[in-house]
């Protein structure tokens, strides 16, 4: 054993850019029982500062609609994030980022960061300039034409370098505002059907797949990137993502939607993405997710934009990535203060960060 960990440790800071390489382990290990991953993820867990730590769970983000090139390298030589997210650019651009943003990670021996993108269909032509446009979500009616759009999906990030894909949709109806064109449709069994198989097609591939956006956004009115939004009453789509938890979806991302008039989930004036009751009591405990879950972006939309440290918050609620938070550094320092006062929080970070862990391990990215 005394030798396995010698080899991790080798093995997780020299990391191998552009180039295939062999993995003991794949997206099928990460809900195993296995000693050996449990090991791997102990091994590399142990040798990491805090702050190091901290800093898996911070998901920044980059293209033409994110932060500055400069700006996402000067992080991640400074060891302050986990991943990033590429938003609208070309496959070139993208491709060299990534390039440039692995070679920091090999030449200061820090852990490689996970890329990530809402490669969702109807959104995919607009991350990746020239891409094949696919066509829209809604435009999906077969398994055989949703695995067609999920292969090309697939090879195109399989060719940039991105590992972990923000789709697909979950949520019921087109008719939303923010929601339109990228929700399979307004009938359940449909949506529940093809989303299952985008995603199993998916991870299949290689690709970690994401369902959003928990408890639900189809059947509600607005638009979280511009206002709070409210869910009156039950939560009419908490429902459709039990299939999807039994057949193995590997992360979920949490809505900006706050949950009034119900006793048992109302978020008391939070967003769903910074609510205990939403994500650690419904979600984790009472739908036993075990998988990564990921907070909507915290930089732009207006829901959580004016609370006082929603990153913290999301945290503390049960996110175990904090997407796009507007200073990083800051979302750092404030998850390190607030685990020195509370060991409870302390518990649920270290859970965390062996999730994320666990995941760059079983996606090749370790």
């Amino acid at each position: 054993m005394k030798y396995f960990s010698l080899f991790v440790f080798a093995f997780i800071f020299t990391p191998i850019i552009g180039t295939a390489q062999e993995s003991t382990f794949n997206l099928n290990d990460f809900y195993s029982d296995n000693p050996a991953l449990d090991h791997a993820v102990d091994s590399i867990f142990n040798t990491l500062s805090d702050k190091q730590k901290v800093a898996q769970m911070i998901i920044s983000c980059t293209g033409e609609l994110g932060k500055p090139e400069a700006t996402v390298k000067k992080l991640a030589e400074e060891d302050i994030i986990g991943g990033v997210v590429f938003l609208k650019g070309s496959k070139k651009t993208h491709s060299t980022t990534i390039n440039e943003l692995n070679s920091i990670s090999e030449k200061n021996k820090t852990l490689p960061l996970i890329f990530s993108m809402d490669a969702e269909p109807s959104l995919f032509a607009s991350r990746i300039k020239g891409a094949k446009d696919v066509g829209k979500t809604i435009e999906i009616k077969t398994s055989a034409k949703s695995d067609s759009v999920v292969n090309i999906i697939n090879k195109e990030l399989k060719e940039i370098g991105v590992h972990h894909n923000f789709a697909p949709v979950l949520d019921i109806s087109p008719s939303n505002e923010a929601i339109k064109s990228r929700s399979y449709g307004n009938n359940k069994d449909s949506v529940i059907n093809l989303a299952n198989r985008f995603i199993k097609c998916t991870q299949e591939g290689g690709i970690v797949a994401t369902a959003k956006h928990f408890p639900g956004h189809g059947l509600v009115k607005g638009d979280t990137h511009k206002q709070s939004v409210y869910i009156d009453g039950p939560l009419q789509e908490v429902d459709n993502y039990i299939p999807i938890i039994e057949d193995g979806v590997l992360s979920i991302m949490i809505a900006h939607i706050t949950v009034v008039n119900n006793d048992t989930f109302g978020t008391n004036g939070l967003p769903s993405s910074c609510s205990k009751r939403i994500i650690t009591d419904l979600l984790k405990d009472g739908m036993c997710f075990d998988g990564i879950i990921v907070s909507d972006a915290l930089n732009i939309m207006k829901a959580v934009t004016i609370l006082d440290n929603a990153p913290l918050l999301a945290s503390k609620a049960g996110c175990d990535m904090i997407l796009m938070p507007q200073d990083e550094k800051k979302t750092m320092n404030s998850i390190l203060a607030e685990m020195k006062n509370d060991q409870d929080y302390q518990k649920q970070v270290i859970q965390s960060v062996k999730k994320i862990l666990r995941l760059k391990i079983c996606a090749g990215v370790i």
